[in-house]
């Protein structure tokens, strides 16, 4: 029926995925790929019509035959402009950038003093922020890998769970602490201070993301149930209206904006 979600295939995983993503291939050049984290990274492949994905590479940090061994991923994200290049978090506190034709990884780092929870690429290829158990997020540059940058603190290093940087202004970065009903905008020009705080759900929030054609639009989601969609433009020490709001029928665990 129309308005409805349609099966067009289904990826089976040995644990349950973190994080599921299609490649970000605005032009339509590349295959129809899908990646995917769980004990491992994974590539799938769908056919001509779009259907039926098949495993295209595993990617893993194992030694050994098996991803058994390897600490479990907590989430990637895809590199918008070099689609070759793919970052990994996983609960070792590692973080790791994955070469897609190459198979194995340009660089592996300690990221963090505990778990990494999240990873999200900025604008451009090099730079790329991380987020962890420590309750910091930290900012890295690929040339120079010997130092990074601690953007932000949470109060009393409570676990900083996911991060978003805003493809159309590469200054702020959203993020929000684990168990917490609020979400935190930050300017790396201003780094350890947050430029405004979006307070309006009930219950701890889940995810959030940027509007791919706005530099100040983005969205939460949490366990209240509501998707939230707010306004940064005139931004505020505290913001508790947002300019939208969707209720579902449960709670909100991960949300996407479309790039159309």
């Amino acid at each position: 029926q129309e308005g409805e979600f349609e099966v067009q295939g289904e990826m089976e995983h040995r644990y349950p995925a973190t994080k599921v993503m299609w490649i970000p291939d605005t032009r339509g050049d590349s295959p129809d790929l899908v990646a995917s984290s769980s004990d491992a990274l994974r590539i799938w492949k769908l056919d001509v019509s779009g259907r039926n994905p098949e495993l295209k590479c595993t990617f893993s940090d194992s030694k050994s035959a098996t991803v058994d061994s390897c600490a479990p991923l907590t989430s990637f994200d895809w590199n918008a402009q070099d689609m070759d290049m793919l970052g990994t978090a996983s609960f070792d506190s590692i973080c790791t950038i994955w070469s897609l034709t190459a198979g194995k990884p340009k660089t592996r780092l300690i990221a963090h003093d505990k778990e990494v929870f999240d990873i999200a690429f900025a604008q451009g290829t090099n730079v790329f922020a991380t987020v962890g158990a420590d309750g910091s997020v930290r900012m890295f540059d690929l040339r120079s890998l010997a130092h990074s940058t601690i953007i932000y603190e949470s109060p009393n290093l409570v676990p900083l769970v996911r991060v978003a940087w805003n493809q159309q202004d590469g200054n702020y970065l959203a993020t929000f602490q684990s168990d917490s009903n609020n979400a935190t905008i930050l300017d790396i020009r201003s780094p350890c201070i947050p430029m405004t705080e979006l307070v309006s759900h009930s219950q701890p929030v889940n995810a959030l993301s940027w509007a791919p054609h706005s530099s100040c639009h983005l969205v939460t989601g949490a366990e209240d149930r509501n998707v939230l969609i707010w306004d940064i433009s005139t931004m505020q020490k505290i913001t508790d209206t947002p300019v939208m709001h969707l209720e579902a029928d449960g709670e909100i665990d991960a949300v996407q904006w479309s790039a159309l």
